[in-house]
């Protein structure tokens, strides 16, 4: 049975405020704890018996064993894959050099915890290991952003910077490429495999002060040419597309 403590730690993890004093964060389901498990530190692991029988080799600091009925009164999905774990957040640092031969994301007030958690899958897709958020974009360890990730966090690091200083230390270093209405058509671009790809605010788009660091302007264009569309693409497709581009052979 899981005490009213533990009840009332794992439901106040859904703020940010209390994630930020604690330095914890909840995942639930199999694969997502499984993931999650091979990179992060368990602090808490509740599950039922028969996923505690199939896990056996899961470690955590505390594991306790519940009903499905248990599982259900703490957990924030409808129907609960048979286990909820509480992980140790982590704070990453990179390398100057490597991070100037390397493609990296780098997000301009992205707000929506499930864009950024699909941006962070986009980039374990595509080989992509640093992500590099605006200090107010959305929170990597809240609960949307967790699920949406898939368990890619175990493997991309997010960074939370000063953006505009942050891109202005590699604005002579290397090229910067943001997406704009008067950019270059991507498709006929050549693009390079190293430097940092920046995204915008969903509403927005790149502000005004990012903008001045960015040194390659690209478009995504809609199809055809000249005909009325939507007035733009979800951040994570846009994404996804960006970054299809630029490990395309040949580019």
């Amino acid at each position: 049975m899981i005490s009213k403590n533990k009840v009332k730690l794992i439901k106040n993890l859904s703020q940010k405020k209390f994630r930020d004093e604690t330095n914890l964060f909840v995942a639930e389901g199999t694969k997502l704890v499984l993931d999650l498990a091979s990179s992060f530190q368990c602090s808490l692991l509740v599950a039922t018996t028969d996923w505690l029988d199939e896990n056996k080799k899961t470690k955590a600091n505390e594991v306790i064993e519940v009903d499905a009925a248990g599982l259900k009164k703490i957990s924030n999905q409808q129907s609960p894959q048979g286990v909820l774990a509480v992980f140790c957040k982590q704070t990453y640092t990179w390398d100057d050099d490597k991070l100037k031969n390397q493609l990296s994301l780098t997000l301009d007030d992205v707000q929506d915890p499930g864009n950024l958690g699909t941006i962070i899958r986009i980039a374990d897709w595509f080989g992509i290991s640093d992500i590099f958020c605006s200090e107010h974009s959305a929170d990597t360890y809240n609960p949307k952003t967790v699920q949406a990730s898939m368990g890619a966090l175990a493997r991309v690091k997010v960074h939370s910077v000063n953006l505009v200083e942050f891109l202005g230390n590699y604005k002579d270093k290397m090229s910067i490429y943001g997406t704009f209405m008067d950019g270059e058509n991507i498709y006929s671009k050549t693009l390079t495999q190293n430097g940092m790809i920046v995204m915008g605010n969903e509403g927005n788009g790149i502000s005004s002060l990012v903008e001045t660091q960015i040194n390659e302007r690209l478009l995504i264009p809609n199809y055809p040419e000249g005909q009325a569309t939507s007035e733009s693409l979800n951040v994570g497709i846009a994404t996804a597309l960006v970054c299809a581009e630029f490990r395309r052979p040949g580019k």
